[in-house]
């Protein structure tokens, strides 16, 4: 009997390699605690799913934004756009394709943003006209952030 030799599996550098797209590092930087919540299980679940995609920071509520350059930021603001699913994905794969590396999502307290942190912001992202509770806010921007980026990957969770 011949022995069979395995050889590891590389990608070819054929014209597929030219199509992977490099990995969009996704953060929700939120004020104020979650603790231990259904919310904080949902945003976990999320979390879980996109395998170390989605990194959740808490900060206190009157702590500075932590310093961020070389990527883009969105900012969760009762005046900011309520867009469709489809469109946050095509936003997110425009910047992911355009070189950044990494997108920030701020939650502020109760009093929202300042309007220094609105003004610099890439994108100002609304839930609709409601008033949500933040812990809500960051379990339904962690299913959004999923979805968009399940959108982007083909697969077939979102269903349009």
């Amino acid at each position: 009997m011949c022995p069979i030799r395995r050889r590891p599996l590389r990608p070819s550098p054929g014209p597929s390699a030219a199509r992977v797209k490099p990995a969009l590092k996704l953060h929700i930087i939120a004020r104020g605690r979650i603790g231990q919540s259904p919310e904080a299980e949902l945003v976990q679940r999320y979390a879980q799913r996109l395998k170390g995609r989605l990194a959740v920071t808490e900060i206190g509520d009157t702590a500075s934004w932590p310093a961020f350059t070389g990527g883009r930021s969105v900012v969760l603001d009762e005046r900011g756009r309520d867009l469709p699913s489809a469109e946050l994905a095509a936003i997110l794969g425009r910047w992911r394709d355009g070189g950044a590396r990494e997108v920030r999502f701020l939650i502020g307290a109760a009093d929202g943003h300042d309007a220094a942190t609105r003004a610099g912001a890439d994108l100002l992202l609304g839930f609709g006209r409601a008033t949500w509770p933040h812990m809500l806010v960051r379990a339904m921007l962690a299913e959004q952030i999923y979805r968009a980026l399940t959108i982007l990957d083909g697969h077939p969770y979102h269903r349009a």
